[in-house]
């Protein structure tokens, strides 16, 4: 039997994760389309890549909407989410409800802290899996997916306070099926270690993203190559990275990269690439501030923990937002 997997958010990201496991052949994998619905129902995505190569991706299925997956009555071994979590505008587990079976796992490759809840909450019995990538790739015309370099995911079972070993086996074979797709930097860990990449991620996506839009758009390089904005980053960087065994109990792992490697790493990224954050700004798109920013500091908070260098970025871009958008109303009066 298939193993039948369901992407929801075919974007950059998961457009891109979809064609590679569409390559083993054991898997038919389809996805749920929105705006790029009718480029990808005729024509597929087309792939570019320096690591692979260009090639075109053709979806098992294309759904418009999770309705059109519902009425197909396919039961789906994994349901990937990448999607961009904004519990602040919808509550996108609601999307899963009669697409969600017996023996279905819900992959969630999104940002943040805090994403598992709402997925748990709706789904108590079913088995999740938590992933966070490192991937720059960008959707520049519907269907049409460039990705520019990196390929790094990691995945765990979301068990917290309890053990599966349902779960973990699950966990197991998804990492397999990515690395069979030549995925080759796919690694499998298990819950605590995976909610430790999660905040080590934070680290910098909450340096980053954030200032980026403050900065008045400028790109990753530019920021690091800036010796007041490399202050300014690494302190936050350190902020998360020394906040985040305080709250999960444990150290992180010595392999972990430093805020001067990430730094340092960051230096040599000249691709001129910009943050999601800033992209969705520059777009008049609503941004991640709750998962990036508003979880963590609340999670800090509940074990007595104040960051206020992320409460700082956090305040600042809640309020532009929020103004920006009492005008975008005011203007369709």
């Amino acid at each position: 039997m298939p193993i039948k997997i369901l992407i929801i958010g075919a974007g950059a990201v998961g457009a891109f994760y979809a064609s590679r496991l569409a390559l083993v052949p054991s898997t038919q994998v389809s996805v749920i389309c929105r705006s790029n619905y009718t480029v990808v129902h005729a024509n597929g995505f087309s792939i570019s890549s320096p690591k692979y190569g260009s090639y075109t991706f053709t979806p098992h299925h294309t759904f418009a909407n999770p309705r059109q997956a519902i009425d197909s009555k396919i039961k789906w071994d994994y349901i990937v989410v990448s999607t961009k979590a904004l519990p602040d505008v919808s509550d996108d587990s609601e999307i899963l409800e009669g697409l969600v079976g017996d023996g279905t796992s819900i992959v969630l490759v999104q940002n943040g802290l805090g994403v598992e809840e709402p997925y748990l909450k709706r789904f108590p019995s079913a088995i999740i899996l938590s992933a966070v990538t490192i991937v720059s790739a960008a959707q520049t015309e519907p269907g049409i997916i460039e990705h520019n370099r990196w390929t790094r995911i990691s995945v765990g079972p979301y068990l917290p306070g309890s053990t599966s070993w349902a779960a973990i086996e699950s966990n197991k074979r998804f990492v397999q099926l990515l690395q069979a797709g030549e995925i080759n930097d796919a690694e499998e860990y298990s819950h605590s270690k995976l909610q430790m990449v999660r905040w080590h991620k934070i680290a910098i996506n909450a340096s980053m993203n954030p200032s980026a839009v403050l900065s008045n758009g400028t790109t990753n390089n530019a920021m690091v190559l800036d010796p007041e904005l490399y202050i300014h980053l690494k302190a936050v960087m350190d902020e998360v990275l020394s906040t985040a065994p305080k709250v999960l109990g444990t150290p992180l792992p010595k392999e972990f990269a430093t805020s001067e490697a990430i730094l340092a790493s960051t230096q040599k990224n000249t691709s001129g690439s910009k943050p999601s954050m800033l992209l969705d700004w520059e777009n008049g798109k609503r941004m991640e501030l709750e998962v990036i920013l508003g979880n963590p500091i609340r999670i800090a908070r509940e074990k007595g923990l104040e960051m206020p260098r992320l409460q700082t970025l956090y305040a600042l871009l809640r309020k532009a937002q929020e103004n920006r958008d009492e005008a975008k109303s005011q203007s369709h009066l």
